[in-house]
């Protein structure tokens, strides 16, 4: 069965573009003109009130300093070239400075409710991707100990994000960087060497800097490996104990961030080694490049990086004095390494607030090498505030550190921590209340809307036992669905592809926990006002097709937040 919607979305497209094709009679344009308005990309959405259409248009606003006219005039002279025959098209207008509104026929919503049960799983599958190949790089956080509250941010973004963009016809790979090499190793070695020694000689063998790893977690290590190895690295060179601490300690740690990650219903389908562009020389051709580039000079016998040219208050080091690459310098050869090396088209990153400062230097390393800057977006997430009985949470009960990864989600559960995370732009500061997210009451969101899937999933049980199942969907006469919270729940239904493109498109999986609320809501308006179960046969197949729809989309969107989709609570 065709996607109305989708068809329909293209229908308006097609309306529009061949008003434009025949506006230049209307407003006394010369063909230069014309032909260069035909070039600009023709956008619909679904407004958010109904009194502003089905589908609005801001394409006359667009062509205004083409056509050189006010976007009302425009906006008039295209409606008057249009052409809406064979279409679901019933009334176009103006509105405000020079919006353009669709109204559709009744039918077009029914119509349009059938594709979506039709469709099933496949309803909100869009092809804008076109099979592009696109990365998401998220969490990627250093092996040298636990995950923290960003990293669970940063996944359930990262990851429902990666969702969406498959929804929207990409090709997408979701990738864990591993800064198995580098500084935080290094740091890494001193702080295991320095429990290692005070383990066996006590604690006065050896000075602990404020500067190197404090966790728990390293003594942990330090103590496990004494377990199997006993003392036989402590007389051994220094280069050959440190080497053996880091084997043991990163292969512990990585296989317990894979774990934890799992557990949180990540599924990476790479895990990239930074060690494997130090080892196949690609760091050392990245930096070959840099320096035969114009924005890079070198200073004090280091290699220095011209990021004031692109926005950083200082230049920045490539290569130190002592001849080894910094951090930001291998970093240009990953992405290098994304883009050249194995052809992605778009390169999305999703990192903390701290590195905020980074974006502006990388992309600009990016045109130095060589690469389209454009095809690399970077995601700034803020902060996560935990807050339980109204006071911040900044402590871990198990181990008096920050609160990781695996405690929250034992604490809370899985559902909670990805829905929670979801529900603020990644660019917004985020209040994660503890005991909200663990209450059973329409409060918490998450409750509210798996409450939604199981009350639909109980009618549905209820009604089949008493031998009442859905009819031949050709058989069910969908206009009979008049009342203002039916008309209203459908509309909303038939909005979730367009919910899909305007997430894929603004990159925030965030518009479609919101949605997902309003359609919980919409449907819990629906089940108070208008009984299911009914004398009248053939409305009670339609509203039971809509229950049927209605869980089906909440479904769909769960499976993209990756929570549980209840059939009983």
């Amino acid at each position: 069965m065709k996607n109305i919607i989708a068809e329909t979305k293209s229908h308006i497209c097609s309306v529009i573009y061949h008003a434009v094709e025949n506006i230049g009679t209307k407003l006394n344009i010369d063909d230069e003109m014309s032909k260069a308005a035909l070039g600009v990309e023709i956008e619909t959405e679904i407004p958010k009130e109904k009194k502003h259409g089905d589908f609005s248009s801001n394409i006359a606003m667009k062509l205004t300093k083409i056509l050189k006219n006010s976007p009302v005039n425009i906006a008039k002279a295209l409606i008057e070239c249009m052409d809406t025959n064979d279409t679901y098209i019933e009334k176009i207008e103006i509105a405000g400075p020079g919006f353009i509104n669709f109204y559709l026929k009744s039918s077009g919503i029914y119509d349009a409710l059938k594709a979506a049960y039709t469709l099933g799983d496949d309803f909100g599958k869009l092809d804008i991707g076109k099979g592009k190949k696109v990365m998401v790089e998220f969490v990627s956080a250093n092996p040298t100990g636990p995950m923290h509250m960003g990293n669970a941010r940063g996944g359930a973004l990262g990851d429902s994000l990666a969702s969406v963009l498959e929804m929207a016809g990409y090709d997408v790979t979701r990738e864990f960087y591993v800064n198995d090499a580098g500084a935080q190793i290094e740091k890494f070695a001193n702080s295991l060497e320095a429990r290692y020694i005070q383990a066996l000689k006590g604690e006065d063998a050896v000075e602990f800097s404020q500067d190197w790893y404090q966790g728990n977690d390293i003594k942990v290590h330090a103590q496990n490996f004494i377990e199997i190895y006993g003392d036989k690295y402590l007389d051994c060179s220094c280069e050959e104990r440190r080497a053996a601490l880091v084997a043991y300690g990163l292969e512990k740690n990585i296989a317990k961030l894979k774990t934890d990650l799992e557990n949180y219903r990540i599924n990476y389908d790479v895990w990239f080694n930074e060690s494997k562009i130090h080892e196949n020389g690609e760091v050392a051709e990245t930096i070959e490049l840099l320096r035969n580039s114009s924005l890079t000079y070198e200073k004090d016998g280091a290699l220095w990086f011209k990021s004031t040219e692109f926005g950083s208050e200082k230049d920045d080091v490539l290569i130190r004095a002592n001849g080894f690459p910094t951090y930001f310098a291998v970093d240009i050869a990953y992405h290098r390494n994304k883009f050249e090396k194995r052809g992605f088209d778009k390169v999305i990153n999703i990192w903390g607030a701290d590195h905020h400062g980074h974006v502006a230097r990388m992309k600009g390393a990016m045109e130095a090498i060589g690469c389209d800057s454009s095809k690399l977006e970077i995601i700034i997430m803020q902060l996560v505030r935990l807050v339980k009985g109204g006071e911040a949470v900044r402590m871990s009960k198990r181990t008096g550190e920050m609160i990781t990864l695996s405690d929250l989600v034992e604490d809370i559960g899985i559902d909670a921590a990805r829905f929670f995370f979801n529900l603020r732009q990644a660019g917004s500061h985020l209040e994660f209340d503890l005991d909200l997210a663990i209450a059973q009451n329409n409060d918490n969101p998450v409750f509210y809307v798996q409450y939604a899937h199981a009350r639909i999933a109980s009618i549905i049980r209820n009604l089949a036992e008493e031998g009442i199942t859905l009819d031949d969907i050709e058989n069910i006469d969908l206009t009979l669905l008049k009342e203002k919270e039916e008309t209203e729940l459908i509309e909303k239904i038939i909005s979730y592809p367009n919910e899909i493109y305007l997430s894929s498109v603004s990159m925030e999986p965030s518009k479609l926990t919101r949605y997902v609320m309003d359609l919980s809501a919409l449907f819990h308006s629906f089940y108070n006002s208008c009984r299911v179960k009914c004398d009248d046969a053939r409305l009670m197949q339609a509203r039971l097709l809509l229950c049927h729809t209605t869980k089906n989309v909440i479904k769909n969107v769960f499976g993209i937040l990756k929570i549980d989709a209840p059939e009983k609570m």
